[in-house]
């Protein structure tokens, strides 16, 4: 009776866990606000995450700031990719280095910034949610590239040049959905 007892909990908690690992139950749900006043929902999954209004479009998430002479030099080539892949690229930029929501908006409109920017303090829960799941530490710029199914594909702390950036777009636009 005991070992019968013990290979019924046995199947119970085996069907518990897959169903449990069956659903697409998110593993987080935050917002964040860009500097002209759009709101994305963004949910987390289990291979990166979705946000919504940007589907099915490569996303370059950058962690940046203002001081920072890497990130300065990065935002020309971040323009240009943005105006030449403009309809099957998303680039988000987040400012990390202490400026106020206004500060970013003057800093973005000074600088030509044609992409979504944002700041911290417009995207903090999402910020630390990035800081769990990718193990970042702070050190900028930081970029998470997604593919077009919002799954993490690559993550690099420090600038890459140009080309690497466009290389990386080639190679995450071949996934599909």
């Amino acid at each position: 009776m005991k070992k019968l007892f013990s290979t019924f909990l046995l199947l119970l908690s085996l069907f518990t866990y897959t169903q449990a690992a069956g659903s697409q139950t998110p593993l987080a749900e935050m917002t964040m606000t860009d500097i002209t006043g759009k709101t994305y929902d963004i949910t987390g999954t289990e291979q990166g995450f979705n946000i919504k209004g940007l589907e099915g479009k490569v996303i370059f998430l950058e962690f940046f700031g203002h001081k920072c002479p890497p990130c300065l030099a990065s935002i020309p080539h971040l323009i240009k990719l943005q105006k030449k892949h403009k309809d099957n690229l998303a680039i988000v930029s987040i400012e990390v280095q202490g400026y106020t929501h206004e500060e970013v908006k003057g800093f973005a409109k000074e600088k030509g910034m044609n992409y979504i920017v944002v700041s911290e303090e417009k995207a903090s829960e999402f910020v630390n949610y990035i800081q769990q799941r990718a193990q970042w530490r702070g050190s900028i710029p930081f970029l998470v590239a997604l593919d077009t199914k919002g799954d993490v594909q690559f993550v690099q702390a420090g600038m890459l040049p140009e080309s690497s950036l466009e290389e990386l777009i080639s190679q995450l636009s071949k996934t599909t959905k």
